[in-house]
């Protein structure tokens, strides 16, 4: 009897010792998952930080690049919106010159016509209306802005003049326009025809 109580005593230590152990464990266990723990989910953490930080720098570079975008769409339609502008306003300001250029050859001939002297009455009357006639087209080529280039006397102007002949005169400085041979027509500030002149040497 007293045998069997020391075997269940011996039984019963060592079984809390087993216990014990398993107990020593099982916290040795629990202690290193928490220790471990932390440690994988900071690099979780880091690793999805990482990820945001990306994605933040590529969302940023794409705004940057479609803002530059819209800017110069902006300064295209600006400087489209100003082309049209200044091509309305040129259109608006040379709108005769079509008509004035179609004119000048009729303009040429009523000058020469006019160069020829009246003998008679018949001849006289005619040549009133011619100059009545060329006097009229004159004056309303003006009130579209047009006037005759000042040629003879002047210093020859490449912008204003065609030299198509050199001479040289006594008494006269070089590069001077001494003859007209066709008169030249600007509209507005813009040659529409350049005199074609005699220069001398």
């Amino acid at each position: 009897m007293a045998e069997e109580k020391t075997t269940n005593s011996a039984e019963m230590e060592q079984q809390a010792a087993q216990e014990d152990i398993n107990v020593e464990e099982t916290v040795e266990a629990v202690f290193e998952e928490a220790e471990a723990t932390p440690s994988n989910e900071g690099n979780a953490v880091e690793e999805e930080l990482k990820e945001a930080n990306e994605k933040i720098a590529a969302l940023e570079a794409k705004l940057e690049e479609e803002s530059n975008r819209y800017l110069r769409l902006q300064a295209d339609f600006d400087n489209s919106r100003r082309r049209s502008r200044l091509d309305m306003e040129a259109a608006q300001t040379y709108r005769a010159q079509s008509l004035v250029l179609d004119l000048l050859p009729s303009i040429d001939n009523l000058e020469r016509a006019l160069k020829i002297e009246a003998v008679d009455e018949q001849t006289q009357s005619l040549y009133t209306g011619v100059e009545m006639v060329y006097r009229g087209m004159l004056e309303a080529l003006k009130k579209e802005g047009v006037e005759a280039i000042e040629a003879v006397g002047t210093e020859f102007d490449p912008h204003l003049h065609q030299a198509v002949m050199q001479e040289e005169v006594e008494g006269t400085e070089s590069n001077i326009v001494v003859e007209e041979f066709q008169k030249g027509y600007k509209l507005k500030d813009r040659v529409i025809r350049p005199a074609m002149v005699k220069v001398s040497q």
